[in-house]
């Protein structure tokens, strides 16, 4: 099957270019001057499919590099499946995920990713790989960490939070970083202080405030900060090269430069929701049906953050600047009804998570259009950058001869508006949006996932265990 995608503009991490793109079976071919004969005949006579572009974006796939399906929490699970996430993220123009194969403390690594591997095979719309949780540093686990590369899973995740479900102390986290030092495993952390955090929780709840409103006033700016800076340190110390997960805070943001300028090789994430919603605006709302429950449809951790203080400009400005290199989603939903319900009156029982991977690509155009970020910067924080962070670029990430045929035609000139109501955009296994009545000055058009159209003129053509597993290699930025 021959593809060729004309008259478009090709928009890479590099910038843009009128060009034609031709896909041949499940890799790029060509990418060539509008109407070129340089292959010594008429493409177009000699294709499958003609896809006219005139007018439209060209650009990789997106790759949402922090994703969580199914995934145990609370007393439930994240309500996507691999076979319903994926599929969502393919409306919205992402053709790779990375999601994070769990292990709890007590188990073994080796079973955790089997049954992650169990979960995805078979069932994927896209291609999928893995990072490995590490849910209890042990002798165990150390040993376990030697086997990952050959796995091709080449990053790891440790909790600073959630004490007795993923927590890793101190001592636990400076051998897991010894042993990454000398794989060349990337650290991945989520740095918030756990047991600080659930002292400030259980003092709110002693006092009655027990509204999701809380959830965000319990784990405190200060937390974040204070874990961002100990795992810095720790890093420092071992070597280890870092990749802070869900930058919410602008102090974090600010301890993440400040390392990065000492020549640290420490790396960091953010999310739609850190740059869209605040703390004011949402957990704050109430509804007829929840009343000032609602506010748990916008529980994630790291929390929201007060719009007050300057937390989202501060966001995009490192976005801007490259304090921070990337957009995830960490992309965990939960209904309300069965699931989030779980921690009315208590906030600390409110299953934590946003679902928003239909919407990330979508999302940060809008950023394009307010002038936020560049044309080029948008695919760079969204595809390129995860692509070589995790050990995918040259594959994945880019439009160019050998790549992966991962291919999104996006319409500047579209609109999309994100909901549940009728007319909008809203895939995902969830019974409510954390987006409900945003608006997108642009539209995902059609979606090629290596070399198969997945998403076409606002129709799915994809197809349950098309999606490949990804042995990803180490990452482009170790130094």
């Amino acid at each position: 099957m021959k593809t060729l995608i004309k008259n478009g503009t090709v928009v890479n991490a590099t910038g843009t270019a009128q060009a034609d793109v031709l896909i041949d079976g499940e890799t790029i071919a060509a990418v060539l001057a509008p109407g070129s004969t340089l292959l010594g005949f008429d493409l177009e006579g000699h294709v499958d499919t003609v896809i006219d572009a005139a007018g439209k974006y060209v650009i990789p796939g997106g790759i949402d590099a922090h994703t969580h399906m199914e995934l145990p929490f609370g007393g439930t699970a994240a309500s996507d499946t691999f076979e319903t996430g994926t599929r969502a993220a393919a409306w919205g123009g992402t053709t790779s995920i990375i999601d994070f194969a769990v292990q709890t403390t007590g188990q073994r690594i080796e079973t955790g990713l089997e049954t992650w591997h169990q979960k995805a095979a078979g069932n994927c719309a896209i291609d999928y790989g893995f990072h490995q949780i590490i849910g209890g540093v042990d002798e165990f686990s150390l040993k376990a960490m030697e086997s990952l590369v050959d796995e091709g899973i080449t990053s790891y995740k440790l909790f600073m939070a959630y004490p007795g479900v993923f927590y890793s102390d101190d001592a636990q986290i400076l051998r897991a970083m010894q042993k990454a030092a000398d794989l060349g495993l990337m650290t991945m952390m989520h740095a918030e202080n756990g047991p600080a955090i659930d002292v400030l929780a259980e003092q709110l709840v002693a006092q009655g405030k027990t509204d999701p409103y809380y959830h965000g006033i319990a784990r405190a700016w200060q937390m974040e900060e204070e874990a961002t800076h100990r795992a810095i340190m720790l890093a420092n110390l071992t070597g280890a090269p870092l990749y802070v997960v869900h930058v919410s805070a602008k102090q974090a943001v600010a301890q993440v430069a400040w390392a990065r300028d000492q020549g640290q090789n420490v790396f960091g994430e953010t999310c739609p929701q850190y740059l869209y919603l605040s703390l004011e605006d949402q957990l704050g709302a109430t509804s007829d049906e929840w009343g000032a429950f609602e506010g748990s449809k916008w529980v994630c951790s790291t929390p929201l953050r007060s719009r007050e203080e300057g937390h989202q400009s501060s966001m995009w400005q490192a976005l801007r600047t490259n304090d921070l290199q990337m957009v995830s989603t960490d992309h965990c939903p939960f209904c309300m009804k069965g699931q989030k319900e779980l921690g009315a009156g208590d906030f600390r029982a409110i299953p934590n998570g946003i679902g928003s991977i239909e919407h990330r690509m979508d999302l940060m155009y809008q950023g394009v259009v307010t002038g936020e970020i560049t044309l080029a910067r948008w695919v760079e924080l969204t595809s390129t950058t995860p692509a070589r962070m995790f050990g995918l670029y040259g594959k994945k990430g880019v439009i160019q001869p050998g790549a992966d045929g991962d291919v999104v035609v996006y319409d500047p000139n579209g609109h999309t508006s994100i909901g549940l109501g009728e007319g909008r955009s809203h895939h995902m296994n969830m019974d409510y949006s954390a987006w409900e009545g945003y608006e997108i000055d642009g539209h995902v058009d059609t979606v090629i996932s290596r070399g198969t159209v997945v998403v076409d003129a606002g129709e799915y053509l994809g197809t349950k265990g098309h999606g490949s597993f990804l042995k990803r290699g180490l990452s482009q930025y170790l130094v």
